[in-house]
């Protein structure tokens, strides 16, 4: 026992500890709970009686000497690590790691480019929230009450968002007085299209007005290339005195020419939207299949790129707006269908699928 207790002490000794992972190694062997020291201490019992207190101080110098020397090496290197500079480890001569910059979506490229195209003429940007009541989407736009739109089947309608009976659905003026009449229906919903800030800007604004609206809506749609139940609209409206249908068709067929090219041919068709009246729906020749034929325009040629109309009087009316006085148009589209014809894509679901070999195709666009 007294020989394995000088030849471990002399190993303790000649331990050269320079590392941290060195000095774990020394602790490991000789101060931890199953090292050499502890197993000698185990194998005390054996030692004759008359030799064990004797054997057992020299066990205790030993561990003693092997703590100290745990101890010192351990704050000496503590000291060596906090005397090195903060960025010792670095290489400042290595090139950095190039970054990626992001780019912009070509929903926002397009919805961007419109916005320059009729600030051009004078009109302004306005927006509003998405969540809105029965009267700012249906009500106020001339909706009959057994519009189809007013079904679940169209309409996202919101749980737990009802006003109670007798309640407006729109704030009161600072007069005291309410610009409508009690709402129809008691839910609320999300927006179906973006004429919701119409109605909005022509209560809190006197004519003239001229503006665009952009943002998203929801409409409970199947998702196909073609259609999404999240999409964007982009909206506009003026209100003055003698605006004619013709002023409409001017501002359009300027718009058609500035974002589709001066070669692109459009055609106007009679519609019917309950909020305007003449109504029309707007063509342009198909951009992607050059008029021959493809799935976007139904294999006709012929693309769809907004409704318009002259504003309803009833809208005007309910407005706060005298239809004696004043009249108007408004216009309304899609963000995707521009973009797809403008960009040549032919699915209308990627522009949510977060595919990035898809978005950095338009890196080069600013």
């Amino acid at each position: 026992m007294q020989d394995t207790i000088q030849q471990l002490q002399q190993e303790i000794e000649a331990y050269d500890v320079t590392t941290a992972a060195g000095l774990d190694q020394f602790r490991i062997a000789y101060t931890g709970r199953k090292g050499r020291i502890a197993d000698l201490f185990d194998q005390l019992k054996t030692v004759p009686a008359e030799n064990r207190r004797s054997v057992g101080q020299q066990l205790n110098a030993l561990k003693q000497l092997a703590q100290d020397k745990f101890d010192q090496r351990r704050q000496q290197l503590e000291d060596e690590a906090a005397a090195q500079p903060a960025d010792a480890g670095y290489d400042y001569t290595l090139p950095a790691v190039p970054g990626a910059l992001g780019t912009r979506h070509p929903l926002s490229l397009t919805r961007d480019e419109i916005v320059r195209i009729f600030s051009r003429i004078g009109f302004n940007v306005a927006e509003g929230p998405e969540i809105e009541d029965d009267w700012h989407n249906f009500s106020a736009l001339n909706f009959p009450e057994n519009h189809p739109a007013r079904e679940m089947q169209d309409t996202f309608f919101l749980a737990g968002g009802e006003i109670g009976s007798g309640e407006m659905a729109s704030d009161v003026q600072a007069d005291g007085t309410s610009t409508h009449q009690l709402a129809n229906s008691p839910s609320h919903l999300l927006r179906t299209h973006t004429s919701t800030v119409q109605v909005r800007l022509m209560q809190s604004q006197k004519p003239p007005i001229r503006s665009i609206m952009p943002g998203r809506v929801y409409r409970n749609e199947a998702i196909s290339a073609r259609a999404h139940m999240v999409f964007h609209q982009i909206e506009g409206l003026y209100i003055d005195e003698n605006v004619s249908f013709a002023d409409l068709k001017q501002t359009i067929y300027y718009f058609a020419q500035e974002f589709y090219g001066q070669d692109v041919k459009m055609r106007m068709r009679p519609s019917y939207f309950p909020f305007t009246e003449p109504s029309t729906e707007i063509d342009i020749s198909c951009l992607i299949c050059k008029g021959v034929g493809c799935n976007i325009c139904k294999y006709t040629g012929w693309v769809e790129i907004m409704g318009a109309g002259m504003v309803d009087p009833n809208v005007l009316r309910a407005c706060g707006i005298d239809p004696e006085r004043y009249s108007g148009f408004a216009f309304g589209m899609g963000l995707e269908r521009p973009t797809m014809l403008k960009y040549q894509i032919k699915d209308l679901r990627l522009f949510t699928q977060n595919d990035l070999r898809f978005l950095r195709q338009f890196e080069s666009i600013h």
